[in-house]
């Protein structure tokens, strides 16, 4: 039996070690994870590695980006809606981290 609880908690641990499908950096968002951000997540765009994403969902498979410096009326950043292959992953559990694909 404790066999079993001690599988119970490594499947816990490993879904709370892939982050959530889609998240954004702005607070203003519904979709917003401070928490998580602190923790760094890492974003692979198109099969390149991206440091420049505002906000992102892996099941539809896009990403936002600032366009230049470019803000709309109210001074928020002017963003570009991208669509390709996006996979994400915590940066704090280094190189071999489980990422969050379109398949998982």
């Amino acid at each position: 039996m404790t066999e079993d609880k001690s599988e119970v908690a490594t499947n816990e641990k490993s879904e709370a070690d892939i982050p959530p499908d889609r998240l954004a950096i702005n607070p203003r968002s519904p979709h917003f994870g401070g928490d998580l951000l602190s923790r760094g997540i890492g974003i692979n765009f198109r099969g390149s590695r991206k440091h420049n994403i505002e906000e992102y969902s892996v099941s539809e498979g896009w990403v936002k980006v600032q366009a230049g410096k470019t803000m709309d009326r109210k001074g928020n950043p002017l963003l570009i809606k991208l669509n390709g292959e996006v996979e994400a992953w915590f940066e704090d559990l280094g190189d071999d981290a489980p990422k969050m694909t379109k398949g998982a």
